[in-house]
């Protein structure tokens, strides 16, 4: 998940990001001090939720909420406020805000709700992808429309169930700039290539300081990757999704580790083996299978 802070107190920004960083509950890639500064850069960044401050000098949390839906801003609120008043807190529900966060800020209901926020997120992506893969069927033909690279690659992460995880949009991004090749790639360019590739496409960044935080980023999304093909093999290894993934986009041996780890009831956290490059060829050339509809395995 991407968040954007929006706090004329310092110390509150700092505190929520830290609980962002240290829960890797996702990533912060913008703050601002009031409602004026903020406005620009979110429509930039298009994060996925802003935290927002109810009370701020020049532009309070509501009306920047308002000028931001007004500009077709589509992410999720997360309203921060001392005020228990029930008509300002009705009017910011009514407005679109989802949650309330309570000063004097506490990690764990930030955490408990940031959680909620991912899950909410996670179905409206999963309904966006039921709803964009129906709107692509075309009614007049037999033939279905050509989806969109990025759809694509969204609705296999989600079978993975790691549409919601930090480095998602990182490897979405990753695939869309291999597909605008004209050709096809039939091995991936240095990954290092890669990841700054990406981060040349974000705004006033350093490209060498970001490439870094996005090897993590979609490093630990494999790992829940992982962790998620394995915990379904446990339960049900005949599982369609378990007997496709599990052998095409990892090393079988490491998933069957993971499994007998789970099985023993180990730490999730437990140290776990992955192949960012293997990830990524494979889903490079499923999504152009998926895009062009000739087989690439």
């Amino acid at each position: 998940m991407r968040y954007f802070i929006v706090d004329d107190d310092l110390a509150s920004r700092r505190m929520l990001e830290q609980i962002i960083n240290e829960d890797e509950l996702g990533y912060v890639v913008g703050e601002a001090e009031n409602g004026v500064q903020a406005i620009a850069p979110i429509q930039s960044t298009q994060p996925d939720v802003v935290l927002i401050d109810l009370l701020m000098p020049a532009l309070d949390g509501i009306e920047t909420l308002e000028q931001l839906k007004k500009q077709g801003f589509q992410g999720q609120f997360i309203m921060i406020s001392q005020i228990v008043n029930k008509e300002m807190v009705g009017e910011a529900y009514e407005k679109g805000v989802e949650f309330f966060i309570h000063k004097p800020i506490n990690r764990v209901e930030v955490r408990s709700i940031l959680m909620k926020t991912k899950e909410k997120y996670q179905l409206q992506q999963s309904l966006r992808t039921i709803r964009d893969s129906l709107a692509n069927i075309d009614a007049t033909t037999e033939q279905p429309r050509r989806k969109r690279v990025s759809d694509i690659v969204r609705f296999i992460l989600n079978d993975m169930g790691i549409i919601g995880e930090v480095g998602s949009d990182d490897i979405v991004a990753i695939i869309e700039i291999l597909m605008s090749r004209e050709e096809r790639i039939p091995q991936l360019p240095p990954l290092k290539d890669l990841y700054e590739a990406v981060a040349r496409k974000m705004e006033n960044v350093n490209v060498s300081k970001e490439s870094k935080a996005i090897e993590q980023r979609i490093r630990r999304t494999i790992v829940a990757a992982v962790n998620n093909i394995a915990s379904m093999g446990v339960v049900d290894y005949t599982s369609p999704q378990f007997e496709y993934y599990a052998p095409r986009y990892f090393d079988f041996q490491d998933i069957r580790l993971r499994m007998k780890q789970i099985d023993e009831d180990k730490e999730t956290t437990a140290r776990v083996k992955i192949n960012i490059k293997k990830f990524i060829q494979v889903l490079y050339l499923e999504t152009e299978e998926k895009y062009t509809g000739k087989s690439t395995f």
